[in-house]
Formats: C-alpha cells, structure tokens, sequence
C-alpha cells in the first residue's frame, strides 16, 4: 500500500495570525490572535487517526464530552504550525494542532484537539 493511499481524508489548515492595534497613536498598540476566513491550505490530504485506547465519554452538564488524542498524518513538507485551526472538510469539524513532528522526511504527523466550542455531542 502506498503512503498516498494512506491519506484517505481531507482537510483545511489555518494558520493563527498576529495583529496590532492602537486607537490612539500615543497608545501603546496591543496585539491579537486571529484566523483568517480564508484558509492557508485548501483540501490537504491527511488522515484523521483516533487511537482507541484513549477515547474517553465524561459524563457532564449539560452534555456529555468526547476527548480523544487524534493523530493527523500529513505529507512531508505541508506547513502546519503550533495553535494553526485545521478543519475536516467531509464534516466541517474544527480541531486545534500541537507540536508538528516531522518524520525521517518522509511524513508529518500531529496531534490535535476538538475546539472548546465543539466539545458538546
């Protein structure tokens, strides 16, 4: 099986951008985080790898939470950054990426997690 059969989902990457901002010139600017509308890179190939060890229901008010650690699996050389939003394109849920990891130059693999405002089930 090729590497690029392995890469059987798709996905859209945001990268986090920093902006300054003063209303006054006299003010000292300060700075926000934001992702634009647009994203960086449009319908990435990846894999969306959810180990079943770690899955975890908890039960909450007023929803119940799924928390997982999903490993993306990316080719090598894709820029995917630290906090970048990566959005899967079949069911538009959005996830947040820790520290890439580049394998022997061959592959790019990152875990991440379900945004705060998606946690509900």
């Amino acid at each position: 099986m090729a590497f690029e059969d392995f890469l059987d989902h798709h996905c859209d990457i945001y990268h986090l951008d920093e902006h300054s901002f003063s209303p006054n010139p006299a003010l000292k600017a300060s700075i926000s985080h934001s992702y634009n509308d647009i994203p960086d890179i449009i319908n990435q190939q990846c894999h969306f790898g959810v180990k079943n060890m770690s899955l975890a229901v908890n039960q909450t008010e007023p929803f119940n939470l799924l928390e997982g650690k999903i490993k993306l699996t990316l080719p090598f050389g894709v820029d995917v950054r630290l906090n970048d939003k990566i959005v899967e394109c079949s069911t538009g849920m959005e996830f947040t990426a820790e520290t890439p990891r580049h394998i022997r130059g061959h592959h790019t693999f990152v875990y991440i997690k379900r945004n705060d405002l998606q946690k509900p089930l």
